[in-house]
């Protein structure tokens, strides 16, 4: 069974920059393409998760969302079994549970098939 667990969140600043990875388990790790989803506090349990970014087996096509494409960067390192994202100029409405996701599928939108358990990121204004 795969498993997904998510680090590197944290309480910052407006305009600062943080890094989070993801570590797969249970599984060959370039078989999934990997993906970064949020969910933002408040809202109702059992709600959709926002897409952020994605990144297929190779980590040479990726996906981002509106809101966070040029200043989030996703990445893979498939010699460490390791998913980052790179998040710069961070805003208060990134403040969300940032949950890594895994799939065996590669498409336009992205769709997660397994799911972390997330990590809390939290940006004051």
């Amino acid at each position: 069974q795969v498993q997904l667990v998510e680090s590197g969140g944290g309480f910052l600043q407006a305009g600062n920059s943080l890094s989070l990875s993801c570590a797969l388990s249970g599984g060959t790790f370039d078989d999934y393409a990997m993906g970064w989803y949020r969910q933002a506090p408040g809202q109702a349990p059992g709600s959709v998760r926002e897409f952020v970014a994605a990144v297929n087996w190779y980590g040479d096509k990726q996906q981002y969302a509106d809101s966070v494409n040029g200043r989030f960067t996703i990445v893979r390192d498939n010699a460490r079994n390791t998913l980052y994202l790179q998040m710069k100029s961070l805003r208060p409405e990134d403040t969300a549970m940032y949950y890594c996701a895994a799939s065996t599928r590669w498409e336009y939108p992205y769709q997660a098939t397994f799911w972390g358990m997330g990590t809390q990121v939290t940006v004051s204004s």
